[in-house]
């Protein structure tokens, strides 16, 4: 790369020298002195930025080693240096629908007696489906259920499904993780009020836990049909709209659980949302084209407010704008206003009057065309050189 300038004893960037001059009288010297003027000190380079590539723009030199100008040396064009709240964003297409699916497995051995319809809503202490006409029930926790529980058993599912049955006005035990006498029976008054036999104890597969309500999205199998363990049944998602966004793994930076986007519904209103997953999802390889990898993000819509101005919608498609960072009142100049310089990194040229000079810059962040910028001699207003 052609330098923008060596560094100075002062530390100040400064052109570079002038090609040395042929000997007095040479008929080419003049033309040599014209393009020493004309020195290239600055070319394309290429500055990852948050995933961002952007150009530094080609300049032409001029002045001698001191850095100064002359009044018909200066830039074409110039820009102020402002301060602003940059955004590094990025817009991409999303599918409105009911977000992740999850699968209500059988662990039960049975037939098949009673099984919902899809689009069905389903809340909790209410059966999912029967097996033997007797109903699996659902309750809301996050732990799936994994063992038989009786007394005498400890553990946070305990917990889990103690909330549960004191949420469903069952009482007489402690909500904690133990499993006791009084858990038992508690038990024994919920299964004669569901019709199953007062056991005190909850066998594996009689109750399914989901984060909390929800709705059925489809149905796997057929009343009359045998169940056993490992047999899918119906496949749900929650109640509340959220989008599916299938990015580029480049784009994964953008993707953070927790972070807030914006939605664009197709009628062009916008809602809030947040990311409440991210995961990978590999897309196997088809008779025309290779195996590819995306990442998958859900984002919930925020609020009442959100879900309602989403509902009058089934599926549809809809515009997400993620934000991968933020700086707030910072220094920036158009991205055109960038040299590269032989010594590394980069600069301005700052114009001062009829005389200009080129000032080291750190950058930070880029965005609409913008780049953050600091260094000496750096300020809002400071007046900066452009290419035409």
């Amino acid at each position: 790369m052609t330098a923008v300038g060596e560094q100075g004893v002062d530390g100040q960037a400064k052109p570079a020298a002038p090609e040395e001059p042929p000997p007095p009288g040479g008929r080419g010297a003049e033309k040599r002195r014209r393009r020493s003027r004309k020195k290239l000190i600055s070319a394309v380079a290429v500055v990852a930025a948050g995933g961002v590539a952007v150009a530094a723009v080609l300049v032409l030199g001029r002045g001698g080693g001191d850095g100064g100008t002359t009044a018909s040396d200066l830039p074409p064009k110039t820009a102020k240096v402002s301060k602003q709240t940059l955004k590094d964003t990025q817009d991409a297409d999303g599918q409105l629908g009911f977000g992740t699916t999850s699968t209500a497995t059988s662990r039960l051995s049975g037939t098949l007696t009673a099984l919902p319809d899809s689009g069905s809503e389903i809340s909790r202490g209410k059966p999912l489906y029967k097996v033997d006409d007797d109903p699996v029930l659902l309750m809301y926790g996050s732990k799936p259920a994994y063992r038989t529980l009786r007394s005498g058993v400890e553990g946070s599912d305990v917990k889990q499904l103690e909330r549960n049955l004191s949420a469903l006005g069952y009482d007489g035990f402690t909500v904690d993780d133990e499993y006791t006498g009084d858990t038992a029976d508690a038990v024994r008054e919920w299964q004669d009020d569901k019709g199953l036999e007062e056991t005190g104890e909850v066998e594996l597969g009689r109750v399914v836990f989901a984060p909390g309500k929800i709705r059925v999205e489809t149905v796997h199998a057929g009343e009359g049909d045998p169940t056993r363990p490992g047999s899918k049944v119906l496949s749900y998602t929650g109640t509340d709209k959220a989008v599916t966004v299938e990015l580029e793994t480049a784009d994964q930076r953008l993707a953070k659980k927790g972070a807030t986007v914006q939605v664009t519904l197709p009628d062009d209103t916008t809602v809030p949302g947040r990311i409440d997953k991210v995961s990978t999802v590999i897309q196997p390889a088809s008779q025309n084209e290779e195996a590819s990898t995306k990442v998958e993000v859900v984002v919930e819509l925020k609020g009442a407010k959100a879900q309602k101005a989403a509902a009058d919608y089934a599926m549809a498609s809809v515009d997400v704008t993620f934000t991968a960072g933020t700086r707030k009142d910072v220094l920036t100049v158009p991205v055109a206003a960038l040299l590269a310089l032989q010594e590394g990194g980069f600069g301005v040229e700052v114009v001062n009057g009829a005389t200009s000079s080129y000032v080291p810059v750190k950058t930070g962040l880029f965005a609409d065309g913008k780049v953050e910028v600091s260094g000496q001699g750096i300020a809002e207003g400071t007046t900066v050189g452009m290419p035409k």
